[in-house]
């Protein structure tokens, strides 16, 4: 691992990925916090979508979401997850792979409460993923809602997060001629020690 330096020095991958994600908040234009997540449903056919990475923890990545969404469902029969998050602007990426389970306590309260209020009001009026007939009556619920929550709705039972507790988390940067620098971090259980590998591009 002599060759593991400049922005891939460390013995801590998440601290690597904060760093990283840091650093994209000073260049990306929009949301340098977006990643793509993967799930699998039950038939085994994938799914991606883009959700907003809210936290990097000590061991988890953490994201948030309504617990009746397509995602959600999908997460919790399977127990995991994967997402990579791409920085343009760095010509950087970070791809994980792991055990997935819920962030509901005190904390997801916390994130809640400093969503906007449009924003709280629509987690309470959106049945997420499910069937919409038109537009309109979305925002009919919102209304609905908004009379029966007022100005501080507090988070809805069906709505918060997941933190995902990786087994496998690789940290790509763009190439010369394409050869790109990859360093894979792998270990067989959340417990396990870590395994550091740079891998061809």
């Amino acid at each position: 691992m002599s060759d593991r330096s400049g922005i891939f020095a460390g013995g801590d991958p998440f601290a690597i990925a904060q760093r990283w994600l840091d650093e994209a908040e000073l260049s990306e234009p929009n949301d340098p916090n977006a990643i793509a997540l993967s799930t699998v449903d039950a038939d085994g056919l994938p799914n991606v979508r883009m959700v907003l990475l809210k936290e990097i923890l000590p061991d988890s990545f953490v994201f948030y979401t309504n617990y009746e969404s397509a995602k959600a469902v999908e997460i919790e029969a399977a127990g995991k997850a994967a997402f990579v998050a791409h920085w343009k602007s760095l010509r950087r990426q970070v791809r994980v792979r792991g055990l997935v389970s819920r962030f509901d306590g005190p904390e997801a309260d916390a994130y809640f409460a400093s969503r906007s209020l449009k924003s709280r009001l629509g987690a309470w009026a959106s049945r997420q993923s499910r069937p919409l007939g038109t537009r309109a009556e979305l925002i009919a619920e919102v209304a609905r809602q908004t009379a029966r929550h007022g100005t501080n709705p507090s988070r809805p039972p069906f709505w918060g997060g997941y933190r995902i507790v990786p087994v496998e988390i690789e940290f790509w940067a763009d190439g010369a001629f394409r050869l790109h620098d990859r360093f894979c971090w792998s270990r067989s259980d959340p417990l396990s020690v870590w395994d550091i590998r740079r891998l061809s591009p």
